[in-house]
């Protein structure tokens, strides 16, 4: 079957090539683990989340943080039983959920395995945002929390970025498809059990592109949507060369973001510490 998942919509045969997300059908998981740096809504200070971590990606940013694992097949191949026992594994380590990051590109093998075995606890669904709300519909029933990223409200950005140029379009209405899969929000202890919770990482030099993306949300989702904020932005991969994305973030522009999304009156926001820029929070995918 040729692989039109995403909306790069390479179609080649998977099963004999590799698509623009550097896999074949075949599963490659670089690392899984108890991850405690998740939003607070994933996990606390006594349990983690149980996060696996998926080799390739569809859409490559250039500043990646994980671009030792999104851009070649590294780790080890998982057939669809070994990554139920996987989630097994993951549940019997007392993990809060399954944290399935960066999971685009194996759907069709994730749907699978779900069907096999649904875990007791939530599954999440950790994703870039650059995906086909046709697909998204087909995991209503598989997944119960969707973590995603809203990168980008400009297509020229998008494109010099990401080389992604309708990423604005396609996440847009990839996270409202979302929403319509799960609208609403069940929070237990502190904990969420189902919902959305809608990411953005403040880049250097691209505050608009923050506000804007802000924006979307608020007038398309309100003012209580959950969104997580985040101050992490460290120079790794191709940024390194690149003058205007060579940088942490400034203080100001960090304090300019915050300012605005309590213009905005977001009710459930989860802003980050501009010390959590540094590698030290890049899990380690050699060990």
């Amino acid at each position: 079957m040729k692989c039109n998942l995403c909306p790069r919509k390479c179609n080649i045969d998977r099963s004999i090539n590799k698509g623009f997300c550097s896999c074949t059908e075949d599963v490659y998981i670089a690392k899984y683990m108890l991850h405690p740096w998740e939003e607070p809504l994933i996990c606390n200070s006594t349990q983690k989340s149980g996060a696996i971590f998926f080799s390739g990606c569809n859409l490559k940013c250039i500043y990646c943080q994980n671009y030792e694992i999104s851009n070649s097949l590294v780790g080890k191949q998982y057939s669809i039983q070994d990554l139920v026992n996987l989630f097994k594994t993951l549940e019997d380590m007392n993990a809060l959920n399954i944290n399935l990051v960066t999971p685009t590109h194996y759907q069709n093998q994730i749907i699978d395995a779900l069907k096999i075995y649904k875990p007791k606890i939530p599954v999440i669904w950790n994703s870039s945002g650059y995906e086909s709300a046709e697909e998204i519909k087909k995991l209503k029933d598989y997944i119960d929390i969707y973590l995603v990223d809203l990168k980008y409200m400009d297509n020229n950005l998008a494109l010099q970025l990401s080389n992604a140029k309708d990423y604005p379009e396609k996440a847009t209405k990839t996270i409202l498809q979302m929403k319509e899969n799960q609208p609403v929000d069940k929070i237990e202890n502190g904990i969420m059990k189902k919902g959305v919770i809608i990411r953005h990482l403040v880049l250097p030099n691209q505050i608009e592109n923050t506000f804007n993306c802000l924006d979307w949300i608020k007038q398309n989702l309100g003012e209580k949507q959950y969104i997580s904020l985040m101050s992490q932005y460290t120079p790794c991969y191709k940024a390194l060369d690149i003058p205007a994305l060579n940088r942490k973030l400034h203080p100001i522009e960090y304090k300019r973001v915050l300012n605005y999304a309590n213009k905005l009156n977001f009710k459930n926001g989860f802003y980050q510490e501009l010390d959590s820029a540094s590698t030290s929070y890049i899990p380690d995918f050699k060990n």
